[in-house]
């Protein structure tokens, strides 16, 4: 099984790297547009800002592959954001894989703190991307932008207002949260989108 981690101008791949070395894979990080079409799982991490990134997405051919790849593909944090129509951070147009925009959270009470950081919990669970975890597992987030809670939904979290914390649709995975920094749950969900990708080879 070839596992490839998009590699691009965006912080957070070598965790998502060592994340998977973890659970026993190996994963190749590469730009090359053939090596990604190849795999047969993709994942999409990232850390960073979004109209900065998209702007290397597209520079380097990158955008018009993520969104044309038939393999599952799990994006993380930015990277589940950048699979969004349209992000508040930069008000720049993104893949649209997800017809959803970002926004930015917005402060109600002195003690909600932005970005919102740590351990917190996912509700509404239900993908085969979470099989074998309870709702109200504890997974690990840094964010400051959020997408809405839509129809393309697997789990949500509750932070100023509940929102989208995970989301799917054909091919394409994608959660707010780090799965390679959130312990034996994140590992599960790992473990998971791998055997997504083995029943899909």
């Amino acid at each position: 099984m070839q596992i490839a981690i998009v590699k691009y101008n965006a912080g957070n791949i070598y965790s998502v790297v060592h994340g998977l070395k973890r659970i026993g894979v190996e994963a190749e990080v590469t730009d090359d547009i053939e090596r990604l079409r190849q795999a047969d799982g993709v994942l999409f991490p990232g850390q960073g800002e979004a109209a900065t990134t998209m702007s290397y997405l597209k520079a380097h051919g990158l955008d018009q592959v993520i969104k044309g790849l038939r393999q599952p593909v799990l994006g993380i944090c930015v990277g589940m954001q950048l699979m969004c129509a349209h992000s508040e951070e930069g008000d720049v147009d993104c893949l649209g894989i997800f017809d959803v925009p970002v926004r930015r959270f917005v402060q109600t009470a002195h003690e909600q703190k932005i970005p919102h950081m740590g351990w917190d919990q996912l509700t509404d669970i239900k993908s085969p991307l979470f099989k074998g975890l309870a709702e109200g597992c504890y997974v690990y987030f840094i964010h400051s932008y959020y997408v809405e809670r839509n129809p393309y939904s697997i789990a949500q979290n509750d932070y100023i207002q509940p929102y989208c914390a995970a989301m799917a649709r054909d091919n394409f995975y994608a959660t707010q949260f780090h799965p390679e920094k959130s312990g034996r749950v994140g590992e599960q969900i790992l473990s998971n989108f791998l055997d997504i990708v083995r029943q899909n080879q």
